[in-house]
């Protein structure tokens, strides 16, 4: 018995030998040499230095992770940003020398080291959430995988946006202005998109800081959101952003204003900080009310969803925390039902990015899309990928190792925020 087993075994090796290329002589060998990993095991990956540039005034944050072994991490981090170079500084000394695959253990060891340091909320997590990204891209591109199948694989391979047309109401646009934004949407092969009803500048408005909305603010909000729906019909999804600007008794009275619109939701419609003023608005009506773009960690979103405050969740992840931030604020909206429709003014590279942590998890509604993202060569020049960015409303997962996308330091550098250093 034994004598036969070595028998097989010694005949199983011998055809595989015979199977493989000649390594000894010549051209595969060299082939072999020059396709086997110069990089050390994993555990020997160390972070050496994190560098940064800003764009947009500097409200647009990247961050490059470095490492012993050439491997580097991208992130990207928005709105809570201008004025952080020496905060993401600050962080990159904190983690060099650290092995970059501790994801969860480094984003620990800066949110805790930052307790007095404003680490609850604003600029410190908006800059967190850019290095914690980075180091999810890095940690993939280490191992080889892509960042969804890092945070436990995909529920979907695509990820639905909605167009945001940006039709800004400092120029006052009129009902047909919507109309047509919202054709040239379908068009482009979305079906949702959004629309802004806050005005500063309306000539109705009692003052600029009483954002208590007048009778005839409140019929322009009406007419705007109307023509859309009419211009695309019942079927196309329509979301309505008030950008917190409002008081409670305004946010009510629209939400019941728009109901027979039958928006996708109603979009903070009153500040973020107070979960019981949003929860008098939603209990007053049948418009979905949304919110959660000005919430910071897990824990902003804990007393929203305990209480029932709002019905659609929309965290920022390149500003509330990062991707594995993202992915514990959809669980825990899971638990209440809630449908998780992340917020995103970012990159291509924030986009794929917020993509991966939609597709890992199952209660996952819509992402945000930009119009200007078509039409300013800026956002094609910054960053690097393949492929088409969205086709017919979607996004295609990437599955190249990390995020799938790169930050251009070249292509950005002429976008470069005056005055501060730029990836130094």
């Amino acid at each position: 018995m034994k004598k036969n087993q070595s028998r097989r075994n010694f005949m199983a090796a011998g055809a595989a030998l015979a199977a493989l290329p000649m390594l000894s002589f010549g051209k595969g060998y060299e082939e072999t040499i020059r396709d086997t990993s110069k990089n050390s095991i994993p555990t020997d990956l160390k972070i050496t230095d994190v560098k940064c540039g800003f764009i947009r005034g500097g409200h647009s944050l990247f961050v490059k992770i470095h490492t012993n072994q050439n491997i580097w991490g991208c992130g990207e981090g928005v709105d809570a940003t201008p004025g952080t170079y020496h905060l993401v500084k600050l962080f990159g000394q904190r983690l060099k020398g650290k092995s970059p695959l501790n994801v969860h253990r480094l984003f620990e060891d800066i949110r805790k080291g930052g307790f007095f340091e404003g680490a609850q909320s604003g600029m410190y997590v908006a800059v967190l959430s850019a290095v914690e990204s980075a180091l999810w891209d890095l940690a993939g591109k280490a191992l080889d995988l892509p960042v969804y199948q890092l945070l436990g694989g995909k529920f979907r391979d695509k990820i639905r946006v909605y167009m945001d047309t940006a039709l800004y109401q400092n120029t006052l646009p009129k009902p047909e202005d919507f109309a047509t934004a919202a054709k040239n949407a379908v068009k482009m092969g979305f079906n949702a998109i959004k629309f802004d009803i806050d005005q500063a500048n309306d000539p109705n408005k009692y003052d600029r800081y009483n954002w208590t909305a007048s009778p005839a603010e409140l019929t322009r909000m009406y007419d705007q959101i109307s023509a859309a729906r009419k211009a695309v019909g019942p079927n196309i999804d329509i979301c309505v952003d008030m950008h917190g600007r409002y008081d409670a008794i305004t946010g009510e009275k629209v939400a019941k204003l728009l109901e027979p619109l039958n928006l996708m939701w109603l979009e903070e419609p009153i500040p973020a900080e107070n979960p019981e003023a949003y929860k008098k608005i939603t209990d007053s009506t049948s418009t979905p009310i949304c919110a959660g773009e000005n919430h910071y960690l897990a824990f902003g979103f804990r007393r929203l969803l305990e209480t029932g405050a709002v019905d659609i969740i929309m965290p920022d992840l390149q500003k509330a925390g990062g991707l594995g931030e993202g992915q514990r604020i959809a669980n825990l909206s899971n638990l209440y039902y809630v449908p998780f429709a992340p917020h995103m003014v970012a990159s291509y590279l924030g986009a794929m990015a917020s993509c991966h942590v939609c597709a890992s998890v199952p209660n996952f509604l819509i992402l945000e899309w930009q119009t200007y993202f078509h039409t300013d060569p800026m956002f094609k020049e910054i960053v690097t990928y393949d492929g088409e960015q969205v086709e017919n409303g979607f996004i295609t997962l990437s599955n190249k190792p990390g995020v799938g996308v790169e930050i251009n330091e070249e292509g950005m550098k002429k976008y470069a925020t005056p005055g501060v250093p730029f990836f130094e």
